[in-house]
């Protein structure tokens, strides 16, 4: 690894089943131990219930406004700055309850890869 600086391309944003937008901020196989993504909920919308195998996942809140839903924690309010502690194999989801887009980054250790994404409301 060397110094640099990974610039977002908020451009190459997609939509996901999962029912929120993705940017790909930092997800490398130089990397193997992190990976960032930039996430974006419109208003009104619920994420798909689901967990991660095997990756430990935090949100940092940077946008809006929500609830959060994760394994036994009661559903929690967020905001701007909240970090949000996902461990490994727990349910998860997110609701934008706000007027503006909810956005927040999503860090995973070790880094996402889509085999370990698991939709529980498919299952």
């Amino acid at each position: 690894m060397k110094p640099e600086v990974v610039k977002c391309d908020f451009e190459n944003e997609f939509f996901t089943p999962e029912r929120c937008f993705i940017s790909e901020t930092w997800n490398s196989s130089n990397d193997e131990i992190l990976s960032i993504a930039r996430a974006r909920v419109k208003p009104g919308v619920m994420t798909t219930l689901h967990y991660l195998k095997g990756v430990n996942e935090r949100y940092l809140i940077t946008s809006g406004k929500g609830i959060v839903e994760a394994g036994d924690l009661s559903p929690t309010e967020v905001g701007i700055g909240d970090v949000v502690i996902i461990p490994a194999g727990i349910p998860q989801r997110i609701t934008n309850t706000g007027e503006t887009d909810l956005i927040f980054y999503c860090i995973c250790t070790p880094r996402f890869s889509p085999d370990c994404y698991c939709d529980l409301e498919k299952e």
